[in-house]
């Protein structure tokens, strides 16, 4: 009789748990600041966030390669970046990459057209980007983050470089193959994976819109699916507040909002009484 209760329990228990909603809950840019670092790493000790990824080529890439030593269990990725969009803070190749860059040798700000950059996407100049110097530069920022970051499961684009094309798209996924890292971001990436992605349903332009939306997007999750979620944490402090793009002025406050949100007593009380498990990229 005790086998049989026992037996019961456990069926009962990996039903539950094979019913339940997953969310992936990745957040992104770790490197470009100090300010984004931080927020990071808090966002993952005393937040919910499960995979970080990694601008290998931005400025604060050392601190970052600290940090995610310290903390071995967040899944982390490498984010390919081929673009620099902030103002007052830009990022260059680990390459010589001459048909990636702009004049004083940062890269472009834009992936897609924008009147406010004109000519200055990386489209509007695709058709003399060289592939070759494209891989070589991929290929750059994926060992370096071999090389430094132990725990790295994966592969990301920052600002859509890995899926802006049919050609970049397939060299991710074989880069991705060769080095035994997960992609998500490939064009097929959700019907591979099996997820949807997901985000605020609702208003968010502050710290409380955002918590209150994404509590009602946890809220409308479905049993037995996976969920995808994105998000770029930071602090409204003295260096986020420098940063934006012309469109994008309110960076710091944006993004604190995310802070806040990933780390809201509210939100973990949703995700627990909603049974959401919460997994990282490399558990795909």
């Amino acid at each position: 009789m005790k086998k049989l209760l026992i037996a019961i329990s456990c069926a009962l228990l990996f039903a539950a748990s094979a019913s339940a909603q997953e969310l992936v809950l990745r957040i992104d840019d770790m490197g470009a600041l100090h300010s984004v670092n931080k927020a990071c790493i808090e966002s993952y000790r005393n937040g919910i966030a499960q995979s970080v990824e990694v601008l290998c080529v931005g400025p604060w890439f050392p601190e970052a390669v600290k940090m995610l030593r310290e903390n071995p269990g967040l899944d982390a990725g490498v984010h390919l970046a081929i673009t620099s969009e902030w103002e007052n803070v830009k990022w260059k190749p680990l390459t010589d990459c001459p048909s990636l860059v702009d004049d004083n040798g940062y890269f472009l700000p834009m992936m897609w057209p924008n009147p406010a950059y004109p000519g200055l996407s990386v489209l509007e100049r695709l058709d003399s980007i060289n592939m070759q110097e494209l891989e070589r530069e991929f290929r750059a920022q994926i060992e370096l983050a071999i090389k430094n970051i132990p725990q790295l499961t994966h592969i990301s684009g920052h600002m859509f470089s890995t899926m802006f094309n049919k050609e970049v798209n397939e060299l991710t996924r074989r880069l991705a193959a060769e080095y035994g890292l997960i992609c998500t971001d490939v064009m097929e990436g959700a019907a591979t994976y099996g997820f949807e992605m997901t985000g605020y349903t609702g208003e968010s332009a502050t710290s409380e819109d955002k918590i209150n939306s994404f509590i009602r997007s946890l809220e409308s999750m479905q049993s037995g699916k996976r969920y995808y979620f994105i998000d770029h944490p930071a602090y409204n402090d003295c260096e986020m507040q420098t940063v934006y793009h012309i469109g994008y002025d309110n960076v710091a406050v944006d993004r604190q909002g995310v802070t806040d949100c990933l780390c809201s007593e509210k939100v973990k009380e949703a995700i627990g009484r909603l049974g959401i498990r919460l997994i990282p990229i490399s558990a795909l």
